[in-house]
């Protein structure tokens, strides 16, 4: 946690500005932290290079999916959060989340990634905590996702619990 601690320099993440003007970037960030030379910096803006995005997934081992499908979900997502590392007049992927919502009561967190560089570090629990945040801004109360078993106990860390009254996922898929 002490990277971390260096990291956030006093700053939290839940007293950023709302909005503010990166460099070049219009981006709308929700958070910034630096290290070094470096500056990691939460972003909701949806604009983002799909080659990079599949670069951030294949560092983590997940498999391709079609571009064309990709640019939809997160056309049609609620909610796109996601983490930049920048060096100078250069900028990096490192994490990714995004939301879908019925706009009332309900949400599901999908495609969580964060470069392998960074994970154990803390930046996946700091995005989480962001992701549910910005959901509950929007009076959100029912937050779900859909964990591989190697990470539901990150998750439990987080607060989310499985089948909480005994409620079973069903699921349909084509042959």
């Amino acid at each position: 946690m002490g990277f971390w601690k260096n990291l956030f320099t006093g700053s939290d993440p839940a007293s950023a500005p709302k909005a503010t003007q990166l460099e070049e970037y219009s981006t709308e960030v929700v958070g910034q932290y630096t290290s070094g030379n470096a500056r990691l910096f939460f972003s909701t803006e949806r604009e983002i290079d799909l080659y990079e995005l599949e670069e951030l997934c294949d560092a983590v081992g997940w498999s391709r999916r079609p571009m064309r499908k990709v640019r939809k979900a997160l056309q049609f997502s609620f909610l796109v959060m996601t983490i930049w590392e920048q060096r100078s007049s250069q900028r990096r992927l490192v994490g990714f989340a995004r939301a879908t919502s019925d706009h009332a009561f309900n949400a599901t967190i999908w495609d969580v990634v964060i470069h392998p560089t960074y994970q154990g570090k803390g930046l996946g629990k700091a995005m989480m905590k962001q992701m549910i945040k910005q959901l509950r801004t929007e009076d959100i109360s029912n937050i779900t996702l859909f964990a591989d078993p190697q990470v539901v106990d990150f998750y439990r860390g987080l607060g989310f619990m499985s089948d909480p009254e005994g409620i079973k996922g069903m699921f349909w898929y084509p042959d």
